[in-house]
């Protein structure tokens, strides 16, 4: 499906909706318009320690860890009382801390949890998985210091449908990521994208350049193109995740670091949980100790671009391309939420943006 000649004019959204395409993805997305997330660091442990790491900067890893499952009970109960409805777990590794994971799915049914796919999470917690792939064997060697991981990982998560396998794009391993979804192909998982984002004061050389952030824009669409089974991932989110602009300074954030207003929204009920259990307003965003400026994160585009539709809504041409962002979220983000075909196949500017579309 294809939407390909839409007028760029600005139109009403009845108009928008008419489009029969566009009204049958409407109406399949905003299904979930209930979904509220706040995430929650588990453990302050980690089974390998990566280049870069954003959990390991900033003051978030200095919480204690607090292990007391009545505890956890009780918070979660009280985030399902206050409305949350999608759990994201993170911190360092998830997976040594499976009991508590499971406590989080008991209260709240959906969620994801980020993993580094080396243990694997029992199936009873029934969130998405998404497992961090940062390159080849040898790259994975020499920025995380683990031997064999993709190997590992697919066994571990080999038939699992709750599995998403997220790889990281860096200036070093670009041309790593077609070999790498390839073998992910043919092992029947799904892949989606992410790019480094420094975290705050990082100075190393995992930071993206317009070279590097160019020549990533050029092999997602080719992986786009070549692998429409396997590849979670649309046209707009290339433009908006590769652009030489951060998802800030393109969007505005939405999360409560960013973002001072507690009357709608994540700004209203997004909280970031240490592993002691607190909340700092001021530091709360899904990857706490990002350089914000240079923000392209896959987690935070799903919330910092979804919250956009209005600005999105001014013709079919900028909302197809919205939708297909969403429809992607969707799927990489919801265990049971099936991707449809992206009704962009091109690429569009981010309305407001003042700059015409990223060349792919």
């Amino acid at each position: 499906m294809t939407v390909g000649t839409a007028s760029t004019a600005t139109c009403k959204f009845t108009d928008i909706i008419a489009d029969p395409l566009i009204r049958e993805r409407w109406d399949k997305v905003r299904r979930y318009f209930f979904l509220r997330e706040s995430t929650y660091d588990m453990t302050n442990r980690c089974n390998i320690r990566c280049e870069g790491c954003y959990y390991f900067t900033g003051e978030k890893q200095f919480a204690l860890e607090n292990r007391d499952e009545d505890a956890w009970r009780q918070l979660m109960a009280a985030e399902k009382e206050r409305g949350i409805t999608f759990a994201v777990l993170a911190g360092a590794e998830p997976s040594l801390v499976p009991r508590l994971c499971r406590i989080c799915s008991e209260n709240i049914p959906l969620g994801a949890i980020a993993t580094n796919g080396l243990k694997a999470i029992p199936r009873e917690t029934d969130y998405r998985i998404h497992i961090s792939v940062w390159g080849s064997d040898s790259t994975s060697k020499e920025i995380r210091k683990a031997d064999c991981m993709l190997a590992r990982q697919m066994d571990n998560y080999r038939d699992d449908p709750r599995a998403a396998f997220v790889y990281t794009f860096t200036p070093f391993n670009i041309d790593e990521a077609r070999q790498i979804t390839d073998t992910l192909a043919e092992g029947g998982q799904q892949i989606t994208f992410n790019m480094f984002s420094a975290p705050v004061g990082y100075t190393g050389p995992l930071r993206h350049t317009a070279e590097s952030l160019a020549r990533t824009r050029e092999v997602m669409a080719g992986l786009l193109a070549d692998y429409p089974q396997t590849v979670l991932f649309s046209w707009y989110n290339i433009v908006a995740h590769t652009s030489d602009r951060g998802l800030h300074d393109l969007f505005s954030c939405t999360y409560p670091r960013m973002n001072a207003s507690t009357a709608i929204g994540l700004g209203r009920s997004f909280r970031q949980y240490r592993t002691d259990l607190k909340w700092d307003r001021d530091a709360a965003c899904c990857v706490p100790d990002t350089d914000c400026a240079d923000c392209r994160h896959y987690a935070a585009g799903s919330a910092v671009v979804t919250a956009r539709m209005y600005r999105h809504a001014i013709n079919v041409e900028s909302f197809a391309a919205w939708l297909d962002y969403v429809d992607t979220y969707l799927a990489v983000w919801v265990r049971g939420y099936t991707k449809g075909a992206n009704l962009l196949t091109y690429p569009v500017a981010p309305p407001g943006s003042n700059q015409p579309p990223t060349p792919l």
